[in-house]
């Protein structure tokens, strides 16, 4: 069968010689060859398809080939290197990591401390949305070991190759061309689809509104309403297994539907089980918000119930990934927003605090909140140091902070009491609102100590919470949980809506601190879950769902492409964008908005060189992007690098005018 699909692989690979070829010539084991592979690029534009292919090229060269998905990295990079085990131990194998930017933390310390620990005659390969940091490519060390390509659209020759090779009707392809250019997964949508899904007057777009007809076409006519609550589901869930299908539709048969969806062309099987493409997922999503705004909800609840019940009975393992993909689903709220950072910069992975690690805790927690606090920190070390965590980060193993989450049964121990004002004052307040019974206890988020981000949105305060929820969804008989915070007011606007501010404010040495709380026998925490996704859900827009910024940026990238094509400039996908919605003259209001943005960037310095670049990339008559580069004195590397910065920088300020309106002139 492996045979079958490297076959099938083969006969349906179009283009990317460039990298094919040197990829072999690693493989063949050339001295002069790389030893890395970076390959970066938009979504949908066919990373995963050449690292499959590679692959293959691999497996047939007789090399052991190690395969891993960054969607489902752990943060620890000791998970990492056990995952990746045989890349250090056995010589000649090839390790392959997809999807790169969801572990672009992990960057670093692999050019640091992983890579060079590469056992003979191994190869690697990274694929992801992120250019790779310039120091590497800047690096001379890595100069003649390091190769890095950014994947570019089909060119024609290839896009036409890629329609014939799916059968696509003649009198379609120029259809399929015009608006898909050379889009890869556009066109894949497309040729999945075949003749047979789409009219004589078909018009295709790697639009949103396109995207949505793809799938249709993909997808014919949904067999059932069971089969569509299954899609429904597999668009917001984060992955989609047939357990998570049969808890969230018990009525219906999961394994079924669940072969349904796997035979999808869009869906990628994963060992956590399925995933959209993110392109795909995007679309879906935005159709049934759309469509059915409150089948849209219910489908965030159930999941929400599952993801809680999962929290409560899940292995210490499991938990920690069922409280990701719990935030997942809020992730687009206003409230989730005020609290997370969502960023991958400086990520940090935690861990319990050792012996070892109590006197750089100590020391932390003098130099940022005095030495009453410190030697708070030193009590509760030792009556409870298993609710300590300690965060490393990821690239250096350097312990940057460190928090405390304790659990406190009732009636309250006096020594407590009298030591720490903090946990006094939250037991004050159990005895003024709802005493807790005997038994029962409470849990506070004492410490969030990061000297380098001292309680202010970060990473830490993203894992930390995350720990507290899914501790809470677990717990039994915790009557209330607290969070403590030293810049109360600022706070108090932030957990609005989560938190409810106690007002009391306990000094600790030179310091107060806010105390917020929730009471989860009066609010348990399935009715708070609740509540916090009604605040998520935004109102639906009447009239077509909003674009998002990738479909969007390819609508830029497409009206560019387009620019000298009048027939096909007018029908581009940027036409249906909010931004060209009040034009009297669309077509012509659309190109002077697009020069004028083009221009605009000279303004900053660093969009000059971009200016000229896109200039004359796209306006000035250039044939081919070599020529443009000859026309105003640049090489083509240089000329490249400009443009892709261009881009960059069109993209989001026709974003901004997008999500804003035009900027007005004072």
């Amino acid at each position: 069968m492996g045979d079958r699909l490297s076959s099938a692989r083969v006969r349906a690979f179009i283009g990317r010689d460039e990298q094919l070829d040197r990829f072999d010539q690693a493989l063949s084991g050339d001295p002069q060859a790389p030893f890395a592979f970076y390959v970066f690029g938009p979504g949908g534009i066919g990373k995963s398809t050449l690292l499959r292919r590679l692959g293959d090229h691999a497996r047939t060269s007789g090399r052991l080939l190690v395969e891993l998905d960054g969607r489902f990295v752990s943060r620890d990079p000791a998970e990492f290197e056990r995952a990746a085990g045989p890349f250090l131990d056995v010589p000649g194998t090839v390790l392959v990591v997809d999807s790169f930017e969801h572990c672009q933390w992990l960057e670093s310390w692999l050019w640091h401390h992983f890579l060079p620990r590469a056992a003979d005659s191994t190869l690697v390969v990274l694929a992801g949305r992120i250019a790779p940091q310039p120091q590497w490519t800047a690096d001379p060390a890595w100069a003649g070991l390091l190769h890095v390509t950014e994947l570019e659209p089909f060119s024609e020759d290839q896009a036409r190759s890629l329609l014939a090779l799916a059968q696509i009707r003649p009198e379609l392809r120029d259809r399929v061309l015009r608006f898909a250019g050379g889009n890869p997964l556009a066109l894949s949508l497309a040729a999945a689809a075949g003749s047979a899904g789409c009219g004589r007057e078909e018009i295709w777009s790697p639009s949103a509104d396109v995207l949505r007809t793809l799938l249709t076409g993909l997808i014919g006519e949904v067999p059932t309403a069971a089969h569509r609550r299954a899609l429904e589901v597999a668009a917001q869930a984060y992955s989609t297994s047939e357990e998570l299908l049969s808890a969230v539709l018990p009525e219906e048969d999961a394994h079924l539907l669940f072969s349904w969806l796997r035979d999808l062309p869009f869906m990628e099987c994963t060992h956590q089980g399925l995933h959209p493409h993110d392109a795909a997922r995007e679309t879906l999503a935005a159709d049934l918000r759309w469509r059915a705004p409150n089948a849209f909800v219910t489908i965030r609840q159930s999941l929400a119930d599952e993801y809680l019940r999962l929290l409560r009975e899940s292995s210490a393992e499991r938990v920690w990934t069922v409280t990701d993909e719990l935030f997942y689903l809020f992730r687009e709220g206003e409230t989730l927003a005020r609290l997370r950072t969502w960023s991958r910069e400086d990520e940090v992975h935690d861990r319990p605090l050792h012996p070892e690690d109590i006197d750089v805790v100590l020391r932390m927690a003098e130099e940022t909140e005095g030495a009453a606090s410190a030697e708070l920190v030193r009590y509760w070390t030792q009556r409870q140091p298993e609710a300590f965590s300690v965060y490393r980060l990821v690239s250096t193993g350097r312990i940057v902070a460190f928090t405390a989450r304790l659990a406190l049964p009732a009636p309250p121990d006096p020594q407590d009491l009298a030591t720490d004002p903090v946990v006094a004052a939250a037991w004050e307040y159990t005895n003024a609102n709802g005493p807790v019974s005997p038994g029962d206890h409470i849990g506070i988020s004492r410490f969030s100590v990061y000297p380098e981000r001292y309680q202010v949105p970060s990473r830490v305060i993203d894992l930390s919470s995350s720990r507290a929820q899914a501790e809470s969804a677990r717990a039994r008989g915790r009557a209330y949980g607290f969070a403590v915070f030293r810049d109360a007011e600022t706070w108090a606007e932030r957990v609005k809506g989560t938190l409810s501010d106690t007002g009391a404010r306990p000094r600790v040495g030179e310091h107060t601190y806010g105390l917020f709380g929730v009471d989860w026998r009066q609010e348990p925490v399935e009715i708070w879950l609740r509540r916090f996704i009604s605040a998520t859900n935004a109102p639906v827009r009447s009239g077509p769902s909003p674009v998002s910024r990738t479909v969007f940026d390819q609508s830029v990238r497409e009206a560019l492409t387009h620019w000298r094509d009048a027939g096909a400039f007018a029908a581009c996908a940027l036409m249906r964008a909010r931004l060209a919605a009040d034009f009297s003259d669309p077509v012509e209001e659309l190109r002077g908005l697009l020069r004028q943005a083009v221009d605009d960037l000279a303004q900053d310095p660093r969009g000059a060189k971009a200016r000229e670049a896109l200039t004359a990339g796209y306006f000035s008559g250039a044939p081919t992007q070599e020529a443009a580069a000859r026309r105003i004195g640049l090489p083509f590397g240089t000329y490249r690098r400009h443009l892709r910065q261009g881009l960059d920088l069109l993209c989001e300020a026709l974003w901004q005018c997008e999500l804003h309106g035009p900027a007005t002139s004072s």
